[in-house]
């Protein structure tokens, strides 16, 4: 199992750490850096930065939003970071939810998002592909665009530029059964969310290529409940205030792992504007088993299950340079 530093997305602005942790993980043997984005800082200008001041580990979007950008836009940033970093670049794809794809990006969210994503996905390939001018009669993502209130002139482009790798790595965060399932199908790779090792769910075989990839946070200390706090702020912002009180996809998946009564009671408490009463809400148990907290016997004794998991590697979510390093000792 390969590790992966994960930085996520800014927060009130940029981190001065973020290029030196990523150097850090690199001299450490990190397989791979990842950024994200929210609705903030985007996602590949600081994978951008990081690539031009490192020269090995991978870079990865965990994950880029499908609905921020039409998909022959998101092709064109992944085959152009592809070529300035050296055929590095994985393209980590990201429906995101209604609240945020309708109120931020101000576009509808689809009826159908195994539709809109598997078309999304079709395009960027073609793209990356180069073999003919992309042409897909598609529901949510027609290219050339031909509705009613089309000119009639578009024609089928191939990309300018020769992408350096056809074949560059597209993976799918996906947290319902189905999405799931047509992840497997369709992308190289699957970027998980509440990863638990001990119960990982179950997947179809799958190609000897694809990358199983969950995000942990990370860190060691010796006092777990308070190094379970930061894993329980973020569950609390995630199940109880990203997304609606009637379409939250987190709080549906966290349902989905035996803790329903739970996730009601966050949403409850954060929707109610009781944020700190809805991070305290969160079990110790349930923010335990999908991350790695602790003295350093006991992550080498967790970290021992995500290594037995289907996990391919493992993106770790830690600012912490000696936790970056434990780790990258118990998993030579």
């Amino acid at each position: 199992m390969r590790l992966g530093l994960a930085l996520g997305y800014w927060g009130r602005g940029p981190s001065p750490d973020q290029v030196a942790l990523a150097r850090e993980a690199e001299r450490l043997g990190y397989g791979s850096v990842w950024t994200a984005e929210s609705w903030g800082s985007d996602a590949f200008t600081p994978l951008t930065w990081i690539a031009a001041h490192t020269s090995r580990i991978r870079l990865g979007t965990a994950v880029a939003q499908m609905s921020a950008r039409s998909p022959t836009t998101t092709a064109m940033h992944a085959l152009t970071l592809d070529h300035l970093s050296g055929g590095r670049m994985m393209l980590g794809l990201g429906l995101s939810g209604p609240q945020v794809v309708e109120g931020w990006y101000g576009r509808p969210f689809p009826r159908s998002p195994l539709t809109a994503t598997r078309e999304y996905v079709e395009v960027v390939r073609q793209v990356l592909r180069r073999e003919a001018p992309v042409e897909v009669d598609g529901r949510f993502h027609p290219v050339p665009y031909r509705g009613a209130d089309a000119t009639g002139v578009g024609k089928p482009l191939k990309p300018i530029t020769h992408p350096l790798r056809p074949d560059l790595p597209v993976l799918l965060g996906a947290e319902g059964p189905k999405n799931v399932a047509q992840t497997c199908r369709i992308a190289d790779g699957w970027l998980p969310l509440y990863w638990s090792p001990t119960r990982p769910p179950e997947l179809p075989a799958l190609p000897a290529h694809f990358t199983v990839a969950p995000m942990a946070q990370a860190r060691i200390c010796d006092d777990v409940a308070e190094g379970l706090g930061p894993v329980k702020a973020m569950l609390g912002f995630y199940i109880g205030g990203m997304g609606h009180a009637t379409r939250n996809f987190h709080a549906d998946l966290m349902a989905r792992m035996g803790y329903a009564e739970e996730a009601r009671r966050i949403q409850d408490l954060f929707l109610a504007g009781r944020r700190e009463e809805a991070i305290r809400a969160v079990p110790d148990r349930f923010a335990d088993e999908i991350s790695l907290v602790g003295p350093r016997q006991r992550v080498a004794e967790r970290l021992e299950l995500w290594r037995r998991s289907p996990a391919t590697d493992l993106l770790l979510l830690s600012p912490d340079r000696h936790t970056l390093r434990v780790l990258a000792e118990l998993n030579s």
